[in-house]
């Protein structure tokens, strides 16, 4: 078990100062531990007040440091509160390297048709992967790539690992791909895209999730920078391959999609699904190529 960052600094609170805290306010498994150690002490003020104190502090020190490998209890919350925080700085002020969620990863996947070039780093690299691989590309603070090149964000990771049979669909465009997955890359992909000047285009379900996805974590932080890819034969492949099952559960007549009015590529994707009451999945343009 952690010790909680909010019960941490209740404790601190307790250690550096002789007031009682509202039982209250300290609710947790660890408190009541604590309290039937003999730890921490509680003032019974009525059958539903009660006031927690602290009478040795070195009890709690012993405590903190036999129970959660924690030898500086001030030290372990700003570790906590540290975005920054890595595994050997979560090992320094607690037993456990894995005090924190971290992202080891920082980053995303990326690919190509043809050679990038780029910079990382301050040195001049090629991103061009063989088929079947990827490159990551974890400083993304010092990643750089050809003005002229466009960012494809790709949201399906079924599509971005068969890139190469959609290549038709992107004929005549100098295109980087970057994968929207794993969990949690679009973050870095958008802060990445904020500090460059290449355009963006997302590439994902003709939907209305896909809409969603777009407009809530890349158009809303990418402005006019991003559009939304809507292929030249989208109609024709809403006619024969559109999913009516995946429509019926995704439709809802009162939602309200903000930005839609701004962008034309979703205006006529918005009026194709109503029309044939079908949705596209991603995945279907692999299945074109083959």
């Amino acid at each position: 078990m952690k010790l909680p960052l909010h019960i941490a600094k209740s404790l601190k609170i307790l250690f550096e100062s002789e007031i009682k805290i509202p039982s209250s306010a300290m609710k947790h498994v660890v408190i009541t531990n604590m309290l039937e150690d003999g730890v921490l002490n509680k003032h019974q003020i009525s059958n539903s007040k009660a006031f927690i104190y602290l009478k040795n502090k070195e009890t709690l020190c012993a405590y903190l440091q036999n129970n959660f490998g924690i030898n500086d209890l001030n030290e372990y919350i700003i570790g906590l509160e540290n975005d920054e925080l890595n595994r050997s700085e979560s090992a320094t002020i607690s037993s456990d390297s894995k005090l924190k969620s971290i992202r080891t990863f920082k980053g995303f996947l990326v690919n190509s048709f043809e050679p990038i070039q780029a910079i990382l780093n301050n040195d001049k690299t090629i991103i061009h992967p063989p088929k079947g691989s990827y490159v990551f590309i974890s400083d993304i603070e010092h990643f750089e790539i050809e003005k002229e090149v466009v960012v494809v964000g790709v949201e399906n990771s079924e599509n971005f690992a068969n890139i190469h049979q959609q290549r038709f669909l992107f004929e005549h465009q100098k295109v980087l791909f970057v994968s929207r997955y794993p969990q949690h890359q679009s973050k870095d992909i958008i802060n990445w895209l904020q500090k460059i000047s290449n355009s963006y285009l997302h590439f994902g379900d003709l939907d209305f999730a896909g809409i969603s996805i777009y407009l809530s974590e890349f158009k809303k932080y990418l402005g006019t920078k991003a559009s939304f890819f809507l292929p030249q034969n989208t109609e024709d492949m809403i006619q024969q391959f559109g999913n009516r099952n995946l429509f019926n559960k995704q439709f809802q007549p009162n939602k309200t999609y903000i930005n839609i009015e701004e962008e034309k590529s979703i205006q006529e994707l918005y009026a194709l699904i109503l029309k044939y009451k079908k949705v596209l999945e991603q995945e279907v343009f692999i299945m074109k190529s083959k």
